[in-house]
């Protein structure tokens, strides 16, 4: 069945739902008057090829359980072409997906989060790419495997540090219950960062972990492999290195100034009227299902505030960060990076080595091009100027400054669990993204 359907999507031949049944479209007034400089809708491209493509490919990943729901918005030459919501928060079908609501991120908050705060750092001067890490972050000073690497190393993924570590096995017995010297039920004392609606975890918990990352090993070997765990540390750095709180830096400096007043961390506690996606039903942390609250658990044991994980957005305000990054550093006339850091930042670092990473941006594959879609990623038609990043929670953004493309793909496909993985098998965010490179008006 599967292989059917990955057929069908690379050839498109698949029949549209009735304009009822599609979904709820965008076609909202102009954000801004300057398309050039900020993003605007625009009906420029409202052609029936690409909505029916688009309506087909949705239908395919709801009725085949990729996801409950999901959102696409696309803007091209800074203008907004297309953005529709489709399906509903959950498989009860008892909310439908508003084009306003708000996605937990996931992977997305590296690119969306941690890079904007280290790309202004290093304008400034206070962080430098080939400066041993250990240099600005002190605890690794004197730990022999780690004290000379750099943070272009770790940002392109070729440091060879640890992919992973599951910290919430520090603080579940083997029973099932939660170990009360970490975690407790409404905030107390030491125990202030808030995990869920009543979980509080005691503050020291986080030099544990930071203690955790300081023993893991890392691979003598240097090539490609994925980690988190630096991403895990960049708040207090930046803290450390501007004097202000993750949250307020990236607010001050971007999130308000952008206009993107969904895009943060804690979404419960920030009181916005938009609608919060839930992710997945957690049997083992939270006994519920997640909803408001990052899904993704170490983020959550650090309060919800990480740079790996925990931001949430509208598409549209994720949107016009990546427009932002699409215009390398400026934005309605304001320039928030310096170009020549933004498109250090979206180059390919290691091409030696076989590492198609930039610094914390995903790039397409080597020989893109000259792939087949199945092979590609994420499809040959992409430039090799083109960058983005993904989230485990379902969700997938891309720009394409030489084709002038922004590409914004939020769903919870981890809901009811993240053992639903069928979006990746089916290429799905890859042949939507196809779409507004192959159908032309």
């Amino acid at each position: 069945m599967e292989k059917v359907i990955i057929l069908l999507l690379i050839g498109f031949g698949v029949v549209a739902l009735n304009a009822q049944e599609r979904g709820k479209s965008d076609h909202g007034p102009s954000l801004i008057a300057n398309s050039a400089l900020r993003l605007k809708t625009s009906l420029s491209q409202d052609s029936v090829a690409i909505y029916n493509k688009v309506d087909s490919l949705m239908t395919i990943g709801i009725t085949n359980k990729a996801f409950p729901g999901a959102q696409l918005l696309v803007a091209k030459g800074g203008k907004i072409v297309f953005h529709k919501a489709y399906g509903f928060h959950t498989y009860d079908s008892l909310r439908a997906v508003n084009l306003h609501d708000r996605y937990d991120l996931a992977s997305i908050t590296k690119i969306a989060a941690a890079l904007p705060a280290l790309m202004k750092l290093v304008d400034e001067g206070k962080l430098e790419l080939d400066r041993p890490f250990s240099d600005y972050w002190i605890r690794w000073k004197g730990i022999k495997d780690k004290e000379r690497l750099t943070l272009r190393e770790i940002l392109a993924h070729q440091a060879g540090l640890t992919p992973y570590i599951v910290f919430l096995n520090e603080i579940v017995k083997k029973n099932g219950r939660l170990k009360k010297r970490f975690i407790r039920i409404g905030k107390k004392g030491r125990f202030t960062l808030q995990a869920y609606d009543r979980l509080f975890v005691k503050q020291r918990f986080k030099q544990k972990m930071y203690r955790m990352i300081d023993r893991s090993p890392v691979e003598t070997k240097k090539e490609y492999t994925y980690s988190g765990l630096s991403f895990l540390l960049l708040p207090e750095l930046v803290q450390q290195l501007s004097g202000m709180d993750f949250e307020t830096y990236l607010n001050t400096h971007f999130y308000r100034p952008l206009g993107a007043k969904t895009m943060g961390f804690q979404p419960k506690l920030a009181g916005l009227p938009n609608a919060i996606v839930p992710t997945e039903y957690d049997s083992v942390f939270r006994k519920s299902l997640t909803y408001g609250w990052v899904h993704d658990e170490n983020a959550s044991l650090m309060g919800g505030i990480s740079g790996n994980a925990g931001l949430f957005s509208t598409a549209r305000d994720l949107a016009k960060l990546m427009q932002l990054y699409l215009q390398y550093g400026n934005y309605n006339g304001e320039r928030y990076v310096s170009e020549k850091t933004l498109k250090t930042f979206t180059e390919v670092q290691y091409p030696a080595n076989n590492n198609r990473r930039g610094l914390g941006f995903d790039k397409p594959l080597p020989n893109n091009g000259q792939l087949s879609f199945k092979e590609a990623y994420p499809n040959p038609e992409v430039s090799p100027f083109s960058f983005g990043h993904s989230g485990f929670t379902g969700t997938f953004t891309w720009a394409d400054p030489q084709n002038q493309l922004v590409f914004v793909f939020l769903s919870n496909r981890v809901h009811p669990s993240r053992k639903h993985r069928k979006l990746y098998g089916m290429k799905l965010r890859e042949a939507l993204l196809r779409v507004f490179y192959t159908t032309h008006d």
